[in-house]
């Protein structure tokens, strides 16, 4: 059995899952977390660990979703972990966030570290077979939401929405989960 960075290992045993689906992810993150050699490398053909982000303009008011160019699908920002992150999933979320929306970005201060977690399947594709991506989420403001703009390579478009729309384009129950704890994390001033 690997040793897993122990932060991570920390980070998923305080989560509270808030219904099924993320009760069973969130234990088969546990068990990944353990038992994979390298829970961050892409080299892990079953599944590996990835970072996402609810970016947030600085009122709360609105949330960036990309049209995800490999998948097709409005998303949040979010992506592979890289060496540089050091093994922390809030670097890997602060890294994608800034990367796919061109905004300065910081941690929300108060919504809970994670928001949210997820196990998804990413299709096979010609350099790469069918795996999980255990993806660690995040509450994130945009500093400078004027700045937001997209990567061709990885999105088709990116946009600020109002929280309903937001929510009508989220095609899975886990997307719109997510967004609905962002939202209540706003409202409540969590």
């Amino acid at each position: 059995m690997a040793d897993a960075p122990a932060s991570l290992v920390e980070l998923l045993a305080r989560h509270i899952p808030t219904d099924d689906k993320e009760r069973e992810d969130l234990a088969r993150m546990r068990h990944f977390a353990t038992s994979l050699a390298a829970p961050f490398s892409r080299a892990q053909e079953q599944a590996h660990f990835t970072g996402s982000a609810v970016v947030v303009d600085p009122t709360g008011e609105r949330v960036a979703m990309l049209h995800h160019a490999k998948l097709k699908r409005w998303l949040q920002p979010g992506g592979h972990a890289e060496g540089a992150d050091g093994g922390s999933m809030e670097a890997t979320a602060l890294r994608e966030a800034r990367e796919e929306t061109g905004c300065r970005v910081h941690l929300h201060l108060t919504a809970p570290r994670p928001l949210d977690v997820d196990v998804h399947t990413i299709p096979a594709r010609k350099d790469e077979p069918e795996h999980c991506h255990l993806d660690v989420r995040y509450l994130v403001v945009a500093e400078d939401p004027d700045a937001l703009t997209h990567d061709p390579a990885e999105s088709f478009g990116i946009q600020w929405l109002g929280w309903d729309e937001a929510l009508a384009r989220a095609d899975e129950a886990p997307l719109r989960r997510m967004l609905d704890k962002a939202r209540a994390a706003l409202a409540d001033g969590v």
